[in-house]
């Protein structure tokens, strides 16, 4: 497999969806939010999920601040990419995502996050493919070898 690109990339859709990444592991929303156009949409699963029971996604700025706080402000998100494919004014990461959450369950599942950029390099659509069904599921680190 190749080695990802460095941090060097001129691709705006590779670049958004590293600002993307590096924002919710930092836990910053606003940078995070104001990686995306206005009229954006995240669609993460896509589909009808647990996330999202209409299978409509999350569109606009208020909607996706919505998902934000539901689904990544109280936890740590930890993405590990193992190959970024770029075509047009898309690029599609594929890799794992661990997610700890406050009570200290980890989750971990594999997806692929495809990341829609405009002419200005703003996130337009983002994407995910995953499986609940494969999701692991860790208990909290203090309860293991009990």
């Amino acid at each position: 497999m190749s080695e990802l690109p460095g941090p060097d990339s001129k691709h705006p859709a590779r670049l958004a969806s590293w600002k993307s990444a590096d924002a919710v592991a930092r836990g910053d929303k606003q940078a995070w939010l104001d990686n995306f156009a206005d009229d954006a949409i995240v669609e993460d699963p896509i589909g009808k999920s647990m996330i999202d029971p209409t299978g409509e996604g999350f569109r606009g700025k208020e909607k996706i601040e919505q998902f934000w706080e539901k689904n990544i402000a109280n936890m740590r998100p930890m993405f590990s990419l193992q190959h970024s494919i770029c075509a047009g004014n898309e690029c599609a990461n594929v890799g794992t995502l661990a997610i700890q959450f406050p009570n200290g369950l980890i989750t971990q599942l594999f997806g692929v996050f495809v990341y829609c950029v405009n002419r200005e390099g703003k996130v337009i659509s983002l994407r995910t493919y995953w499986e609940a069904e494969d999701m692991k599921i860790y208990p909290p680190i203090a309860e293991r070898g009990r």
